[in-house]
């Protein structure tokens, strides 16, 4: 395999991972009756430019529509972007765990999707508290553990040589 391919293959995995990310995010959003805290919000914006590097990129190079030489930034871009993510999703599950202390202002209000119109459709969404848990780690946790781990293990098969 081509160091080319490599990256382009690392590029696609890190955006695919992104983007399923954000959408169960949002399922949990829509769907789950769970909105979003603040910080929330932060960890989904590098998964999207993630995914764009990534998934948008990596498709753009399949088709002959971007030089070969940009597989490798396009690649790097989306394992920061995935990485990042996964930083303040640490940050986030301390703040939840009570580890440190959280911004002050991160206590939002967030929507509620299924309410009804009006100020019933809104609630106060704070950092601080995990609206959902499984197996003990919070939503903000398994984005932590997922993107790290995926960011490193992308990062690691592509320094290893052939």
């Amino acid at each position: 395999m081509s160091e080319t391919s490599r990256y382009q293959n690392a590029g696609l995995v890190t955006g695919a991972v992104s983007f399923s990310l954000v959408s169960g995010a949002l399922w949990f959003q829509y769907f789950g009756g769970l909105p979003p805290c603040e910080m929330c919000h932060w960890q989904r914006w590098p998964h999207i430019a993630a995914a764009l590097f990534g998934l948008v990129g990596g498709g753009l190079l399949a088709a002959g529509l971007l030089p070969k030489g940009a597989a490798r930034p396009l690649a790097l871009l989306a394992i920061a972007g995935l990485g990042f993510s996964g930083l303040i999703g640490v940050y986030h599950a301390g703040i939840e765990w009570g580890l440190w202390e959280g911004l002050t202002s991160c206590a939002g209000l967030g929507f509620e999707p299924g309410a009804l119109a009006g100020p019933d459709a809104f609630r106060v969404v704070r950092c601080d508290v995990a609206a959902w848990r499984f197996l003990g780690i919070s939503l903000a946790g398994y984005n932590a553990l997922i993107s790290l781990g995926v960011a490193g293990l992308c990062l690691a098969l592509l320094k290893r040589r052939r």
